[in-house]
């Protein structure tokens, strides 16, 4: 059953966003992900926290393969990437 993962991103280093973006299909990829809608400047309706800058829909065969992307420790310089350039939340949503 595929799932869905909404990826919000506040981004703090552009440039190391940007070597990020240029790997993360591939890693994604790796799981059967795939990005299915991004925008570089989401609107906010409500926000509980800090507005995320970025936002990206990312779909997945199942949970574990979303879990086994992120657990990957193969991938673990691809997340750092991430992570160094910005602060970020990725949530599974169910089917």
């Amino acid at each position: 059953m595929t799932v869905q993962a909404l990826a919000l991103i506040t981004v703090t280093d552009k440039e190391v966003l940007g070597k990020y973006r240029e790997v993360a299909g591939q890693a994604l990829a790796k799981h059967g992900g795939k990005v299915i809608a991004g925008d570089p400047a989401p609107t906010v309706l409500e926000a509980a926290f800090e507005a995320p800058t970025l936002a990206a829909l990312l779909s997945f065969p199942s949970v574990e393969a979303a879990k086994a992307w992120r657990e990957d420790p193969a991938l673990g310089d691809i997340h750092a990437l991430r992570n160094s350039g910005g602060k970020s939340t990725i949530v599974v949503l169910p089917a």
